[in-house]
């Protein structure tokens, strides 16, 4: 580079002069050193400025032109003023704007060259160059594009925007287009990606782009936030392939600081089941919340290993191995440090495996939060928080029907004392939690199919754990004892749409009838024993109005201590004895809404 620089500059100072005088220059000896000895000046002077440190492939952008800008104008200068300090007559002024000029022109103009050679040649060493479309012509996608001209990888070849002001214009030979185009440019350009560069958009406008790219089966990418554009981070790194999360039709609600931290900044909080999806995203916000001490309590050794191993925020981190069903120890862990909240997050939730092992879903669900609330009592903690599920309301199978019996212990309890707050927080499925379908189709994608759904019209809630965890705390510092809070979880999905967009946005095709010539197949399993194909939120419908708007308070019916106390020793003997008849009856019992959706299939009842 320093060579061909040193050919072009004194080529440019040969060139000025002929511009001047309109005929070929070859200048006299005493012009012999201020014209060859012009790259000694120059040649330090770009190195000053790191022209001969950047890789040239990456050379462009506003930055690189500047900076070049500003080493050809010192080296002019600097060269123009030896041009006046030598005393050499006949040397026109106007050679030295010259020289400036097309030496910039000259030295710019070989590494754009350089730049485009290389990455042609890297194109046809290394892979093919991937065309791609990017959604959005204002800052980011500009940016975004500056970016992409540095990779070799990806090639832009055009702009959607919905401003009509941009539409035929084009930027740095890129021509913007109406969406209408879009099908027109993917075919003649071959595009199989598209990158949303709108970080500002509402999550409902980017998902209606979104639905109106599937059926051009593209992979679609999007950057993050608008942050990032603050920052004037954007970059093909900040790209990221749609998420389910990303579909979600309702942008989420800015927490409530307050709510947050009063039953967590400076207390001894402990969480239950604290390996888990929900246990282990609340270990990592009340880390985040600056609480005192912070208890994993698990019966799973590797989760709680993991999750002790990943938190690391100033909070001092106690992991305890247990099960929840030995009040005992939790009495125990309690007293000896002195906790103030309970996080009871520890359930079996997965509602086939809980039909098929009744008395350990039994066991575990309500007898273990009967033992957690119990031992919250008998130390004093100060507030207890159950996270439910809206499997709870009208159960159709063991499951649900176990977590309604938990809301109903911990309202009479509330009703029965008044050393613990007890509240209960219901809600839907959370994204990429353990058991969701959200893993289970990114793994049948990623292996060719067939993605699994169990009926085509089966409905459900989702949210992401983190705006869910965010939630079930502030719900919990709105309760005044026996509360039943529900989420608002926005529209239910249909699993059916979910696989369907899975798959279009991974650039693949449905394998179908109307298409047997697609990817991946949808196939239909049929519901699994207890499911049901819609969950609800609400068992009576009687809801009022908190402080958040994402958080409702039910009015549920109650059952008296005295009553349920005498209900659930029945329950505890017929668990023991592995009675699973009687342990259905009494479920009945306790939660009239239970409507089995199948009969007893227990594994230890199989011939």
């Amino acid at each position: 580079m320093m060579l061909v620089d040193s050919v072009i500059l004194i080529f440019v100072i040969l060139s000025s002069f002929a511009v001047r005088s309109g005929y070929w220059f070859w200048p006299d000896l005493d012009l012999y050193l201020l014209i060859f000895g012009a790259p000694c000046l120059a040649v330090p002077i770009f190195f000053i400025y790191g022209h001969y440190h950047s890789v040239s492939r990456f050379f462009g952008g506003e930055k690189a032109l500047w900076s070049l800008f500003k080493a050809v104008s010192l080296y002019s200068l600097i060269w123009g003023l030896l041009v006046f300090m030598s005393g050499i007559d006949g040397i026109p002024r106007s050679v030295i704007l010259i020289n400036w000029l097309i030496a910039f022109i000259c030295i710019g103009g070989v590494r754009f060259f350089a730049r485009r050679l290389l990455r042609s040649s890297n194109i046809i060493k290394n892979q093919e160059v991937i065309n791609v479309i990017i959604y959005g012509a204002g800052a980011a996608g500009i940016q975004l594009m500056e970016n992409l001209n540095n990779l070799a990888e990806y090639q832009p070849v055009a702009f959607i925007d919905d401003s009509i002001n941009l539409h035929k214009q084009i930027i740095n030979g890129v021509k913007v287009h109406n969406f209408s185009d879009i099908e027109t440019l993917i075919k003649r350009h071959n595009v199989s990606e598209v990158f949303l560069a709108l970080p500002s958009l509402s999550k409902n406008s980017r998902n209606e782009i979104i639905n109106s790219l599937q059926p051009y089966s593209l992979i679609v990418k999007i950057l993050p936030s608008f942050i990032d554009l603050a920052k004037g981070n954007i970059s093909i790194e900040d790209l990221h392939k749609v998420r389910i999360d990303d579909l979600l039709g309702r942008d989420s609600v800015q927490p409530n600081q307050s709510l947050l931290k009063i039953n967590i900044k400076n207390k001894v909080v402990m969480v239950t089941g604290a390996g888990g999806s929900i246990g282990s995203e609340l270990c990592r916000q009340i880390c985040k919340l600056g609480a005192k001490k912070l208890i994993l309590f698990d019966q799973s050794e590797a989760a709680l290993y993991m999750i002790d191993l990943e938190l690391d925020n100033g909070v001092e981190v106690i992991p305890i191995l247990g099960s929840v069903v030995n009040q005992d120890r939790i009495e125990k862990i309690c007293l000896k440090f002195s906790v103030q909240t309970i996080y009871h997050a520890a359930a079996y939730k997965h509602v086939p495996m809980v039909e098929f092992n009744n008395t350990e879903g039994v066991l575990n669900n309500i007898f273990g939060t009967l033992s957690a609330a119990n031992a919250a009592v008998n130390c004093g903690v100060e507030t207890f928080v159950l996270i439910s599920t809206d499997k709870a309301v009208r159960p159709t199978n063991t499951m649900g029907a176990t977590k309604r019996c938990s809301e109903i212990i911990l309202q009479a309890l509330s009703e029965n004392q008044k050393t613990t707050r007890f509240m209960i927080v219901r809600f839907g499925n959370v994204l990429d939690s353990s058991g969701s379908v959200i893993p289970l189709f990114k793994k049948q994608i990623k292996e060719g199919g067939p993605l699994t759904i169990t009926d085509k019209e089966i409905v459900r809630y989702f949210m992401t754990i983190s705006e869910a965890v965010e939630l079930v705390i502030q719900a919990g510092a709105m309760g005044k004892g026996g509360d039943v809070f529900v989420l608002n979880m926005g529209d239910p999905v249909r699993i059916y749409d979910l696989a369907f967009k899975m798959i279009k946005l991974s650039g693949l095709e449905v394998l179908d009838d109307n298409n047997p010539n697609g990817d991946i197949e949808i196939k239909y399993i049929g519901l699994r024993p207890g499911e049901k194909l819609y969950e609800e939120l609400l068992v009576s419908g009687d809801v009022s109005e908190t402080k958040h708007s994402l958080i409702m308070r039910a009015v549920e019916e109650l059952i008296e201590w005295s009553e349920l106390e005498i209900i659930l020793k029945s329950l505890e003997e017929a668990t023991n004895q592995s009675d699973h008849r009687k342990i259905r009856e009494l479920l009945i019992k306790i939660v009239p809404q239970f409507k089995p959706q199948s009969k007893i299939v227990d594994i230890l009842l199989r011939s």
